[in-house]
């Protein structure tokens, strides 16, 4: 998700994750503002041996490796697939393969129903129909710098997350995660998630250990009684003076990850106090009031100070003034083309968490829900279980709404406790560097430029967050500093 937000905000969109599901607006008095109720709270989010085991990392050359591994994801038949075939539904619903591709998975066993194999493509499907498709499935090489925790005791654990690393198992990303690294390599589990940082982005991140220490942080969340503090790297020279952005921000693309400022967007308030200008950029403190997805980023770019090196928001497609004032001079649709195109031109897609063949221009805009309401789904396909880091956590029991595979629950995959369990395929993956092909994997099929580990660095990190009886920090990043330079 994003950035956390200061005195009475509910951080940049990941503090939405510890909030409760989306529900309509209550009506009140003037003056007055409507707490949200309690969320429902649920068990730490929490993965085993088993999970750990379906595959191993590696680092080479600054970038932390996962060896490519195969895995199940499961999706029950929906209400507008019953009595259509499964040829029919996966044809018109999982278009990013083609046909021939799943006639030849079915042949090879790895598409399944009701856990049989399924040998006809023509067998129509039935209320309640369990799908089964096992995937060769990649994940995109994070940076290989540590996570360094820096509180543990009996009621949280504070780390400081590095830059590309998603804060849990999520569109790509599995065992390339915070979740999945505390688990397996500090033997942290069960944690839950108290708020959550946008994949890019650095800094202090939270988990409660206890139900109940998790409740009683929400309580300040809801009452906006945190704290939070972000420092970032601008281009030029950011005002001397305090600097003050309430633009409503709106969801263009959830898989993606994108939004922009519009009049028809959430209201926001951001506010930021230069620190530093290096004769080219500047180091700005950034102090979001609100918790809109990519809050900051966004209005930074708004106000024509977009940070350094995003990867999104300060890029040529949004025009030569590069989204200042909101003026881009494009359609949604074509931003969103033109980003990827981009991206496509750098091999740099990993970085905005799609592959090639997730890619649909025809989907690409408001996939899903309402602007800010971004929530995930499950590619049942592809294996791609949330388009952005920006989203609702999945831990705390939102519905997942459509994307590609529509409305398939999450929580039905982990509940499930689904792993890599196709017969026959364990242990193909090789030693480093030499990792075996498999025949029916279009990722096995691409060569892909591996990111340097510059490129996984954006200068935007959470320094602070303090609350009722706590507070946690963490150190500058070395961009920060008065006197770096590029």
């Amino acid at each position: 998700m994003a950035e956390p937000a200061p005195p009475g905000g509910n951080g940049e969109g990941e503090e939405a994750a510890a909030a409760a599901p989306q529900r309509k607006k209550r009506r009140v008095a003037g003056g007055e503002r409507h707490v949200p109720p309690p969320r429902r709270l649920r068990s730490g989010v929490s993965f085993g041996a088993e999970h750990f085991a379906e595959t191993s990392c590696y680092v080479e050359r600054g970038l932390r490796k996962v060896r490519p591994y195969y895995f199940d994801f499961l999706t029950y038949c929906k209400g507008r697939w019953v009595g259509r075939s499964l040829a029919q539904v996966l044809g018109a619903e999982f278009r990013a393969r083609p046909l021939a591709a799943f006639r030849a998975a079915a042949r090879a066993g790895r598409l399944r129903l009701n856990e049989e194999p399924v040998r006809d493509l023509d067998t129509v499907l039935k209320n309640n129909d369990l799908i089964r498709n096992t995937v060769h499935r990649h994940e995109p090489p994070v940076t290989a710098q540590p996570i360094q925790i820096l509180v543990e005791n009996d009621e949280v654990v504070v780390v400081d997350k590095p830059s590309s690393l998603p804060v849990h198992p999520c569109g790509r990303f599995r065992h390339n995660t915070v979740i999945f690294i505390l688990g397996k390599e500090h033997n942290l589990k069960e944690l839950h998630t108290i708020h959550r940082l946008d994949r890019m982005t650095s800094g202090v991140l939270m988990f409660a250990k206890t139900a109940e220490v998790s409740k009683r942080i929400d309580e300040q969340v809801r009452q906006r009684q945190l704290e939070k503090e972000y420092v970032c790297r601008v281009v030029g020279e950011f005002p001397e003076s305090e600097v003050v952005c309430e633009e409503p921000v709106l969801v263009v693309s959830y898989k993606v990850g994108v939004c922009r400022v519009d009049p028809k967007g959430k209201s926001c308030k951001t506010v930021f106090q230069r620190l530093s200008y290096n004769g080219e950029t500047s180091v700005v403190r950034c102090l979001p009031y609100t918790g809109r997805t990519h809050q900051i980023r966004v209005h930074l770019q708004y106000l024509g100070y977009p940070i350094v090196n995003d990867p999104i928001y300060n890029m040529k497609a949004w025009g030569p003034e590069r989204g200042k004032g909101g003026r881009i001079g494009k359609t949604d649709e074509e931003l969103l083309e033109a980003l990827v195109d981009e991206h496509r031109s750098k091999q740099s897609l990993d970085v905005l968490g799609i592959s090639e063949e997730d890619w649909n221009p025809s989907t690409g805009s408001k996939e899903g829900g309402n602007s800010g309401d971004c929530r995930e789904s499950v590619d049942v396909v592809n294996g791609h279980s949330c388009p952005t880091e920006d989203t609702k956590d999945p831990e705390r029991g939102e519905i997942p709404a459509g994307l590609q595979s529509c409305d398939t629950n999450l929580g039905t995959l982990e509940n499930s406790k689904e792993t890599a369990s196709c017969e026959g395929l364990r242990g193909s993956v090789g030693e480093e560097g030499a990792e075996e092909k498999d025949p029916l994997c279009p990722e096995c099929k691409i060569s892909r430029r591996d990111p340097s580990p510059r490129e996984l660095v954006m200068y935007l990190h959470a320094l602070r967050y303090k609350g009722e009886g706590f507070e946690y920090c963490s150190n500058m990043p070395p961009w920060a500093r008065a006197d770096w330079q590029e």
